[in-house]
């Protein structure tokens, strides 16, 4: 397959490239002996925690489950197919800021409709392909920072490049358009603006200059002849989804950065290569013209990609800090909570198919106003395991448990989780945990390669493909995020009742009003309410007839109520939500839009907007 056949594919078809996986997922077989177990409702789908005790049944009927929303405080939308976004009546959404747009004034003017950006202010202009988000409050300021995960290359280099950079130039500019943003906003009175020139406004980028700390910093592993010590690597990459720590800073993801890497020599096809999809041929053909992502050259740098980042977005001359004890894999986002004695826990899954949830907890304590050094630097690393009675376990990832050294079970935490028996999963995405409640969500995306003669349909085996996805739900013993137990249920299954009317119209809890299919981004907002946002087939046809476009949706965990609350223009992913401080205004994250959105011309833009209640009031 040559370059130009790659750099269409999907990141997932991408990875199924570089190393298939196996149809089934230890998950999908968890699930199916469950509900042989228990029935197909039999308490697995038990999404309304407030309804009914924690797994142990459903609400008191499915058409309770069905019921209008009447919990939120909006009117559902319905679905669209166009290039716009729909918000409920009586909201009100403007783009708060797109790709190209300036950061600083001597940027100003510096996107064309028609070639983009220039090498030179590449790195002055908010990125491309908005993700994971969060606000902070810095000394009365709002500051957001925001994830740009990945390039679009036919749109983003001049149009004589035909989508593959052919020089070193064009290669930094991409550099340039990924990474992380940090940006002032200011409500001006008609909705929020990025401040220009704003002291804490700052891009990081594949260039930047970074630190590392945990057990697997100046190890062996992740030396390089540019860096013979092994603690100052560059760049952040592929940086998806997000965290927000309880001390402040800002925590990046670094996913799918296996593409980045190519050799233009012989090197060492090593099985901890395949596991984590790197071979002889990036994505953007960054070997070429930077011997740093060169297999042949510096076979170790990968190794120095596909961490937990963590910034300070308060102080913008601060360096950011990978923290090898979280692990390395491609990680979706990371979220914190503290254990009941004051350590710090925190969430992480691996975004492929086949691949594993993580928890990280740190062997400190901590309280506010306390000293944060070490915290996530020094603690253990743990994979989760499901069991078919709806218990789970966290296995510790130790030398004991795994026969690799530290150093080996943080840099391949792939073949470590193999090693003690961690449940594979379908493509383990955001996890979310509920403010109000000690229990967590992950979004299972999809996995369409499930299914054939070795996993047949049957009353124990619903869905032979899991093209729709599903969130998964955990409750830790002892009401306790840093126990090794825990109960799991299904909140949703997602689905479609119009085309379906067995296992694959979804769980109870979905209906012709609300379906979705590949639930990816979520948050809880300070309610409590779920916020689920979705990266799928838009195509509206066939299984997918009447899901329209990709959709940011709201559920209930106390009833298991969900409505559809946004829709994106056709061909985007709805990705990353984060709030104003006041919470009046919701940040959506809408990346690679089909058509010309936002701009009615040129090329399309991947953009945050705000969103707001035309009568003032909290959102949702």
């Amino acid at each position: 397959m040559n370059r130009d056949d790659i750099i269409d594919l999907s990141w997932d078809d991408f990875d199924e490239l570089r190393d298939p996986r196996p149809e089934g997922n230890g998950f999908d077989q968890v699930v199916e002996r469950a509900i042989s177990r228990r029935g197909f409702l039999g308490g697995v789908l038990a999404f309304g925690s407030g309804a009914t005790v924690f797994g142990s049944g459903l609400l008191s009927s499915a058409t309770s489950a069905r019921a209008q929303a009447s919990v939120f405080a909006f009117e559902p939308v319905g679905i669209a197919t166009d290039f716009d976004i729909h918000v409920p009546a009586g909201y009100t959404w403007k783009s708060l800021v797109r790709w190209g747009d300036a950061l600083f004034s001597e940027a100003e003017g510096a996107f064309s409709p028609e070639t983009g950006v220039s090498v030179e202010m590449s790195d002055k202009v908010f990125g491309e392909n908005t993700d994971g988000m969060e606000l902070f409050e810095v000394d009365g300021k709002q500051v957001i920072a925001v994830n740009s995960e990945y390039v679009n290359p036919k749109v983003n280099l001049p149009a004589d490049s035909e989508g593959m950079p052919k020089n070193a130039d064009e290669v930094v500019l991409l550099k340039h358009m990924q990474g992380v943003t940090v940006m002032e906003v200011a409500d001006t009175g008609n909705g929020y603006e990025v401040v220009v020139d704003s002291p804490f406004n700052r891009r990081i980028h594949h260039d930047t200059q970074m630190t590392m700390d945990g057990p697997a910093a100046g190890s062996d592993l992740v030396k390089t002849n540019a860096d013979p010590e092994g603690m100052s690597p560059k760049g952040t990459m592929n940086n998806c989804g997000s965290g927000k720590t309880l001390w402040g800073t800002y925590l990046t993801c670094e996913e799918n950065f296996n593409g980045y890497f190519g050799a233009t020599g012989a090197f060492e096809e090593t099985e901890e290569f395949k596991r984590y999809g790197i071979g002889g041929e990036g994505r953007y053909a960054y070997e070429k013209y930077d011997p740093r992502y060169d297999l042949s050259k510096e076979p170790n740098e990968p190794h120095r990609h596909g961490w937990v980042t963590e910034i300070d977005p308060a102080d913008p001359e601060s360096t950011p800090v990978k923290h090898t004890a979280l692990g390395r894999f491609k990680h979706e986002n990371a979220e914190m909570v503290q254990a009941v004695d004051g350590r710090i826990v925190v969430y992480m899954g691996d975004d492929e198919r086949g691949e594993f949830m993580y928890k990280f907890v740190s062997n400190g304590t901590w309280a506010e106003g306390q000293p944060t050094d070490g915290l996530l630097s020094d603690g253990k690393l743990y994979v989760a395991k499901f069991n078919d009675d709806q218990s789970g376990e966290w296995l510790p990832l130790t030398p004991e448990t795994t026969g690799m050294s530290l150093e080996e079970i943080l840099v391949f935490s792939r073949l470590a989780g193999s090693k003690v028996g961690a449940t594979t999963m379908d493509r383990p995405e955001w996890i979310a945990a509920n403010p109000l409640r000690v229990e967590a969500y992950c979004a299972l995306t999809n996995n369409s390669k499930r299914g054939g003669d070795a996993m047949p349909v049957n009353a124990a085996n619903p869905r032979a493909t899991n093209e729709y996805g599903q969130i998964v739900r955990w409750r830790p013993e002892g009401e306790d995020h840093g126990a090794d137990a825990f109960t799991w249920d299904l909140f949703v299954m997602a689905g479609n009742p119009e085309v379906h009317d067995d296992a694959y119209a979804g769980s109870p809890n979905v209906t012709p009003g609300n379906m979705f299919n590949s639930p990816d981004g979520m948050a809880f907002d300070s309610q409590g309410k779920l916020w689920i946002q979705t990266d799928g087939e838009d195509s509206n046809e066939g299984d997918f007839a009447g899901m329209g476009n990709n959709q940011m949706l709201v559920g209930d965990p106390e009833t298991g109520e969900i409505a559809r609350f946004l829709t994106a223009p056709n061909g985007a992913e709805v990705t990353g939500l984060c709030w104003s401080a006041d919470r009046k205004t919701a940040f959506v994250g809408i990346q690679h839009p089909g058509g010309s959105w936002p701009d009615g011309t040129g090329k399309p833009r991947s953009a945050i907007i705000a969103v707001w209640r035309e009568d003032g009031q909290l959102i949702g």
